[in-house]
């Protein structure tokens, strides 16, 4: 039985490859730099979808992808109906507030407090919760410009090294959630192709935790 998996452009894919080639689901020779966006491997009677990574969780909750790996801040971001059986342990990274340097403590309290993100639930959510009005600036891209500008007070983004911050004076103030990558599936397809999903979710399970146990040893070696 056929199934099909949309993975993550960008950062993600080339560890996505990595873990599936290493479950022993694709074929060799696939690459994170290829051009395709439609890869078959006709051995495992699988097709992985290249696509963006906020296509993903669309992709797979309408059924057009079976599975899909996708970060969680994009989950977290969509609230779309998909399980989640996996935490995939790559990809790192958190969702932050950051401001400009020396203005970590100045809030507007007679306004609300401007944030530009890529973000916008997340954000709304998270200073509903606070009880601070917030005004929401959506941007696409360059997000930092944003109070360097004076577009925004703040901003919300995905921070790994927190070197992109740094360049632009900027520092966290608050972290809003951890991020990593994580397995999704279809609610229709895990019914419809219950022994494909699962299996491709233990033999997954498997490689991790064999991963995870190379880490401790590694670990347990440098302590000696």
């Amino acid at each position: 039985m056929m199934i099909t998996v949309a993975l993550s452009k960008g950062k993600l894919l080339e560890y996505a490859l990595d873990l599936f080639q290493r479950a022993g689901f694709t074929s060799g020779g696939l690459s994170a730099e290829s051009r395709s966006l439609v890869i078959p491997c006709y051995d495992q009677d699988m097709t992985l979808l290249i696509v963006r990574p906020s296509d993903v969780p669309t992709y797979v909750e309408y059924g057009a992808a079976d599975i899909g790996v996708v970060g969680k801040d994009m989950l977290l971001e969509q609230d779309r109906d998909v399980y989640e059986p996996l935490d995939l342990q790559f990809g790192a990274c958190r969702i932050s507030v950051a401001a400009l340097r020396g203005q970590e403590l100045r809030d507007r309290l007679s306004s609300k407090v401007r944030v530009a993100t890529k973000y916008p639930n997340i954000t709304e959510r998270y200073f509903n919760q606070k009880g601070i009005p917030v005004e929401i600036i959506k941007l696409y891209g360059s997000i930092e410009l944003a109070p360097l500008v004076g577009l925004a007070d703040r901003i919300v983004d995905l921070v790994s090294s927190g070197q992109t911050l740094k360049a632009h004076d900027l520092v966290e103030v608050e972290l809003i959630a951890q991020s990593t990558a994580r397995l999704i599936v279809n609610r229709a397809s895990l019914k419809m192709k219950h022994e494909r999903v699962t299996d491709l979710i233990t033999r997954l399970k498997t490689e991790l935790g064999k991963a995870g146990a190379s880490r401790s040893k590694a670990v347990a070696g440098m302590r000696r």
